[in-house]
This record gives structure tokens, sequence and C-alpha cells, in this order.
């Protein structure tokens, strides 16, 4: 029996599995912040020149890339997107392909995303003339910083003529050769607050003369863990943290500023005002009772990430028939962000986890940790799947 289309490409995948590996690890020892990532958009951007058929837009939302493949015959136009941004973490691993760039670190798998997608574009721009209808690689800048690189890329264009828009995550919380995601409301919305507490400086033997803002402070930090607590419906799930406290300069100075730093996460659109209401309410009552100022300034980050129940379904099918029913596996919702959600609020689709946690290997640090690493076995598997679904839109 002759090979099917989505057979040959899955071929042509894995003798790029190297290439695939080469490139996740170039971008890894050469790392950017978000919304600083020039080199590594370039970097994208003449890869995907160097393809025939793909036309190349860079610069899209402020740091974003855009290919599009248009196809032999007229069809749907599917959209599968890559982030390229970086984390401000020291890179701890003890590995040939460490960051080298202090203080920098691709600690959340946006290398292998960036890889994984390049190779697809690589391989489709070779069968273009056998796809009914068109492909959008999206290669986003800033998924890490709020307010994100989605949303400016949107405005900018990337969904235009857009009909389903996907999104593959390797994770090192799910193991290697599962592919999971959540039905509904699956990733957190967040927002970010910064809080600054403005008492009265003085001698730390004389506190009665001073307004003391550490103090102040630490009843705003247990005063925020209330709301959560007794302000808000207990079956609502609601995250408030305080990430920074920063005061005083000396052991026996009472300091007069105070400056306090977190994030809200929350799934209700209408508990997400109301946190914000209860946080600007209670600092302010607490600071104006001891005597002293609050200013607070708050931001609306991303929504929360919602995946349609159609999305889902397809994404179980395709993974059934591509790697066996027993890969598919329901994930809990988690109360991280991820501005795909920004995606999904115009288009269907799905936001998929591709496993990639090896545990006879140093792959199951969490993402964020300064020696996250994951199994590069994934990336073919995360590039089988954006094929499967390609070849499911634009081969029927």
């Amino acid at each position: 029996m002759p090979a099917s289309p989505l057979d040959k490409w899955i071929g042509e995948l894995e003798k790029e599995e190297s290439e695939l590996i080469g490139v996740r690890r170039y971008l890894h020892q050469h790392p950017e912040l978000s919304f600083e990532e020039r080199k590594t958009s370039a970097f994208i951007a003449d890869r995907l020149r160097s393809l025939e058929g793909i036309e190349v837009r860079t610069n899209v939302g402020g740091g974003g890339v855009l290919g599009f493949l248009r196809g032999g015959a007229p069809g749907p136009t599917l959209a599968f997107r890559a982030d390229f941004d970086a984390l401000p973490i020291q890179d701890e691993k003890d590995t040939p392909y460490k960051s080298t760039v202090p203080g920098v670190m691709h600690a959340c798998g946006h290398d292998g995303h960036t890889s994984t997608l390049l190779g697809v574009a690589k391989v489709l721009s070779r069968f273009r003339q056998e796809l009914k209808g068109n492909i959008v690689f999206i290669f986003q800048h800033a998924e890490e910083k709020p307010p994100g690189g989605a949303k400016f890329m949107i405005e900018d264009g990337a969904l235009d003529g857009v009909d389903e828009v996907y999104g593959i995550h390797v994770s090192s919380e799910v193991p290697y050769g599962r592919i999971g995601l959540k039905e509904g409301p699956a990733m957190a919305a967040v927002d970010a607050f910064a809080i600054t507490i403005r008492g009265k400086g003085g001698h730390g033997a004389r506190p009665h003369d001073a307004v003391d803002s550490i103090v102040i402070g630490s009843q705003v930090v247990s005063g925020l863990q209330q709301i959560v607590s007794r302000r808000v419906n207990p079956l609502q799930p609601v995250v408030i943290t305080v990430g920074v406290f920063q005061a005083g300069t000396a052991f026996n100075v009472i300091a007069d500023t105070a400056k306090l730093e977190g994030t809200v996460r929350t799934f209700d659109k209408q508990v997400r005002s109301q946190v914000e209401q209860e946080i600007r309410h209670a600092v302010q009552g607490i600071c104006e009772s001891a005597h002293a100022r609050a200013e607070i300034e708050y931001l609306n980050g991303y929504p929360p990430l919602v995946n349609p129940k159609e999305g889902v379904a397809r994404v179980r099918e395709t993974v059934g028939r591509l790697f066996g029913d027993d890969a598919f596996i329901e994930l809990p919702a988690v109360m991280g962000a991820e501005d795909f959600a920004y995606y999904l609020e115009r288009k269907p689709g799905a936001f998929i986890h591709v496993g990639a946690r090896n545990d006879e290997e140093r792959t199951h640090y969490p993402h964020h940790h300064p020696r996250f690493d994951f199994d590069e076995r994934a990336l073919l598997d995360a590039g089988k799947l954006f094929l499967a679904l390609a070849a499911e839109s634009l081969l029927a």
C-alpha cells in the first residue's frame, strides 16, 4: 500500500530530527528576554525565507514573525503558533548547550516550540502543492511578560483570514509519549499589582515617632490572603501571591517606604473584577488606619485560556490515530497563564501539552526552574501532531 501524504510528511520530519535538536540547542544557548528578541526574530525570519513558497512578515505586533504558506488549491486557513522569548533566570544546567547569556535562560521550552514549528514549515513547504488551503506559521515574541506579544500580533493581522489556530507546549510535567489538554477553562487569567506604602521613617528605638512601612506592609500581605479565604466564594479558584517585598536600609532604622509586588490568578470574569476591587479597598483601608499612604498600580494581563469542546475532540481523535488511544490524557486546570488565550478568544482551536518528562534524565525540573530541561524526543512528537492537524484540515 502506498504511503499516505501524512506518512510522507512524517517521514520527512523524522529525517530532520537532528536539525530540530540542533536549532533548539542553538536557541537555548542564545536566549533573549521578552520584547528584546531581535536576534531570535531575525534568525527565524532568515530560516523561513530559505524555504520555497513561504511569504514572511517581520516586526508583526512589534517583534513577531509570520510565515504564510499558500497551498496548491483553495481551502481553509490553519494557524500554528510557537513562542520564542526566554526568562530572566540563570541557567544552572551542566550541559554543552546551556545558556551563554548571564541571567537569561530558556526555562519554559520556547526554544523547542520554535525549533519544532520551523521544522514543520520546512516539511510542508516541500509539499505545498498538495495542500487544499493555507497555513500561517505564527512565531510570537514576549509570551512571558504581560501585556504579552499575542495581543499585539493579533491586532497587526496575525489571525486575519484564519479559520483555526493551534499551539503546542512541551511539558516537563507530562511524561514523554503522552499528549494532554483540558477542555474548557484550562489556564487562569493573570493580573499583576505593585503597591507602594509611604509611611514616616525614624529611629528604631522610637517607633512612636514614626509610621513603620514594614509593619504596615506585613499587615497588607496578611490582609490580601483574607480576600481569598473570606471575600471570594470558596467554590471559585483564586490565587493572590506577593512575590516582592522591599523595604529598609539598616537594622536600627524604621523604613519610610515599602514596595510590594504580586500576581492574581482567576478563571471567572466577575471574580477577577471583584478581587481587584477588594485589593484596592484592603490596601487603602490598612494604610489609612495606620496613617500611611498607598499607591496602587494594577495591570490586567492575559485572559483565562479556554479550550473549546470541538477543538479538544479533534485533538483527542488525532492523538489516538497518531500515537494510540493511551497517549491522550485529560489534564487538570492550572493557575498558570498563557497569552495563547487571546488567539482562542477569537478563533476555534486548542492549546496542547506534549509530554517531555523523562525521569531517567534531568528533565523532571518544573518550568521556570534554573535547571529546566526536557526530553528532546518531544520535538518530533510535537511536529508530528502539527502535521497531522494540517493533514486533516488541508487534505480533505
